[in-house]
């Protein structure tokens, strides 16, 4: 298959269906914009497999099956053409060239992989500890592979930086999915934090999650836990070209800005999905590509990765 056919199939799943992440990768240069694409298209059809409408076993095996195929692509990725594997998959031809151009770790698919398994096995967390290895797996993961595509002089520093900074969206998104999660059978915050609070999840006639007093207090200290990540993780921007600094800010921002508006009025997640609009995640991109300019105005300089639509 042709490689440049093979990112515009990437480029059109991630336009279409990141509703998030697309804001970020329009800031970076072409060769970087179609590689994060295409980690994108994968992550994409991995998280499709488990939220899908599969029976668990079959889900199970089809993440078996991408495993294997996305491990092919990782040991032959350096050779000049593709395996086998990848050539009538258009995902995994812009895959297998984006990890010869760049120093992405293929391999960390695998834990998005291990992520994606617990939530269809039905895994419930016992501690906070156990809760971060799986966002570690879900989001963490992304982190590093766009940590590839990015490129630092210091991987060994930056890499637990991109650790945390999904660990901080991964708890992001649990808050906002609180209600859709229970609803589907899912509960992710951890079991030492609802008896440190003394609630938990139980269900209304309608089938939401009855709210009260101590959960909306659960929330709140949730929102303060993800706010102490965002801070470890936003270290990571100064390591960062303009444009990757950029792109890392307008992603984290919105949802940095999102966690604002579930701790501004943490009841509503039990009440309903908090999003932001459209017009909100533009500006907050701007303003990443803006602060990140100003801050390679600065170089050397010890400015805050803040101000890029993050923590402000």
């Amino acid at each position: 298959m042709d490689v440049a056919a093979a990112y515009r199939h990437c480029e059109e799943i991630t336009w279409s269906q990141a509703r998030n992440f697309s804001y970020g990768i329009r800031l970076l240069p072409p060769d970087k914009r179609r590689a994060l694409a295409a980690v994108y298209a994968f992550a994409r059809r991995i998280d499709d497999i488990g939220d899908g409408t599969m029976l668990a076993a079959d889900k199970l095996a089809a993440l078996a099956a991408a495993r294997a195929s996305i491990m092919a692509v990782a040991a032959g990725s350096a050779p000049a053409t593709p395996g086998p594997e990848a050539a009538g998959d258009p995902v995994l031809v812009a895959l297998a060239d984006a990890g010869r151009r760049f120093p992405i770790p293929l391999e960390a698919f695998g834990e998005l992989i291990d992520g994606c398994e617990a939530d269809v096995r039905g895994t419930s967390y016992t501690t906070f500890d156990d809760l971060r290895v799986y966002c570690r797996c879900v989001a963490g993961s992304i982190g590093r592979l766009s940590l590839g595509v990015f490129g630092t002089r210091d991987v060994a520093t930056a890499a637990p930086l991109a650790d945390a900074l999904g660990v901080a969206l991964q708890l992001t998104n649990i808050l906002r999915d609180i209600r859709e999660d229970y609803r589907d059978g899912r509960i992710y915050l951890p079991d030492e934090d609802f008896k440190r609070f003394g609630t938990e999840l139980r269900p209304e006639a309608s089938g939401w999650p009855a709210a009260d007093p101590k959960l909306v207090d659960l929330v709140v200290f949730e929102t303060e836990r993800a706010r102490d990540w965002y801070a470890r993780g936003l270290r990571l921007m100064p390591m960062l070209d303009r444009r990757s600094a950029a792109c890392t800010g307008a992603m984290a921002g919105i949802y940095y800005r999102l966690l604002q508006s579930i701790a501004a009025a943490p009841e509503l997640v039990l009440q309903r999905r908090v999003s932001l609009s459209p017009g909100q995640k533009a500006m907050v991109a701007v303003r990443s590509l803006a602060g990140a300019a100003l801050r390679s105005g600065r170089a050397g300089s010890p400015q805050s990765a803040t101000t890029a639509g993050g923590p402000r």
